[in-house]
């Protein structure tokens, strides 16, 4: 195995072999994928050396260093951190070698089709349905499907509606769950997949939110056709497959990257507090040490969370730092309007956009505290997160279900 003095001689000679300053973007990005230096915990093969994920840090210093073009991660956030691991964990080795190149040098851009109007913190009462096809039909295989897949495997055909999709106008494909058995109780009868967003049958409507913004949307599927090689894990375990991408989703919200000390939402607060003394109080400075506190605390939760995975030692602290990281954010940015006064009451633009990521430091208080009503939802309620944490942590009783062993199609809708 290679020691981080190995890594960084690895380092070296790929960048005196490719100027990143010469070489088209793609192909240099490829190329540091086919070196297995784009996330170096992955296997070899497919982007990594089989190393431990601790050492991530030193290729990505070195590639800053070097003024190195990036993958825009924060472009496609959902593919690099729900999409990626759970492909490496569930997909299919032709899926990783089809997949997980272009995912990571951003020529595809991921979302992800779980929630549904009638399903969101109950995501297992979805009511999407995915049918079996056992015809060769045409649609679903292009651009990144294999030849004759639909010919091979038969295929499925899609049917529902999906909500709250971040990026779903820009994705190139989804991370799909469907219900393919209503017989059986709603946990049992989900299967996992990966949709084509350039499906004729697929319409995506943006959903403008109290920001002003449109950043997440609506997807209507409509007879879309998904070729059984698409298909993420046995028939029937989708709900397997589901919680270990959520989990992903939770622990990257909640640990986001290494931060340094006053990064995140606590930093726009203490700057305005330093370079605006007359809207200090005695009442305002006590709050704003508390939640400073909190946020430092906060930050080396998520710093030891980061050290515990690089370790290969995952635990529950996705689900508790993903609760704090909403509430604290609430409170921050709550803070912050009240400390701006009556210029708090001021939002800089409403006009409607579709951005491709939030942006939390570029615009205004105003826009920060709106925003932030959204942590405690997005990525799993606040409130299944307390169940959560207080059932599978604590081992306190569980809530009685009484839909547990009723077969889905029977449930009250």
């Amino acid at each position: 195995m290679l020691t981080p003095e190995g890594l960084r001689e690895r380092v070296d000679a790929f960048l005196a072999a490719h100027d990143p300053h010469q070489m088209p973007k793609q192909e240099f990005l490829d190329d540091r994928f086919d070196a297995g230096l784009a996330w170096v915990h992955y296997p070899e093969g497919l982007g990594g050396l089989g190393l431990s994920r601790s050492l991530q840090q030193i290729v990505d210093a070195a590639f800053a260093a070097a003024d190195a073009p990036g993958n825009d991660a924060d472009r496609n956030a959902i593919g690099l951190g729900m999409a990626a691991p759970t492909i490496l964990a569930y997909g299919s080795d032709e899926q990783q070698q089809r997949w997980l190149r272009r995912l990571w040098t951003g020529q595809e851009i991921w979302c992800q089709l779980f929630s549904e109007p009638g399903a969101g913190s109950d995501l297992a009462a979805l009511a999407t349905r995915a049918v079996r096809e056992k015809g060769e039909g045409p649609g679903g295989t292009g651009g990144g499907s294999p030849p004759c897949a639909e010919k091979a495997g038969g295929g499925w055909v899609v049917n529902g509606q999906k909500v709250w999709t971040s990026q779903a106008h820009q994705a190139r494909r989804a991370l799909l769950v469907a219900r393919t058995d209503p017989d059986v109780p709603k946990h049992q009868g989900l299967t996992y997949f990966s949709a084509d967003m350039t499906d004729p049958g697929v319409e995506v409507r943006p959903l403008r939110q109290i920001t002003g913004e449109a950043e997440f949307n609506e997807v209507f599927l409509t007879d879309v056709r998904i070729p059984d090689a698409d298909r993420i894990g046995p028939v029937g375990e989708g709900w397997k497959v589901a919680n270990a991408t959520l989990m992903s989703e939770r622990v990257n919200i909640g640990s986001s990257r290494a931060a340094p000390r006053e990064g995140g939402m606590i930093g726009p607060a203490t700057a305005t507090w330093r370079a605006r003394p007359e809207l200090r109080t005695p009442g305002l400075h006590d709050r704003l040490l508390r939640l400073w506190i909190e946020a430092e605390i906060s930050r080396l939760a998520a710093e030891r969370m980061r050290q515990h995975l690089a370790a290969g030692k995952p635990g529950p602290e996705g689900s508790a730092a993903k609760l704090v990281f909403a509430r604290l954010n609430q409170d921050i940015s709550g803070f912050e309007v009240e400390l701006a006064g009556t210029d708090g009451l001021r939002y800089d633009d409403w006009t409607m956009h579709r951005p491709e990521h939030p942006n939390f430091f570029g615009r205004g208080p105003g826009y920060r505290y709106l925003r932030a009503r959204g942590n405690s939802i997005e990525g799993g309620t606040s409130e299944i997160l307390r169940n959560i944490i207080a059932e599978r942590v604590l081992g306190l009783p569980p809530e009685p279900r009484v839909d547990k062993d009723v077969p889905w199609k029977d449930l009250p809708r």
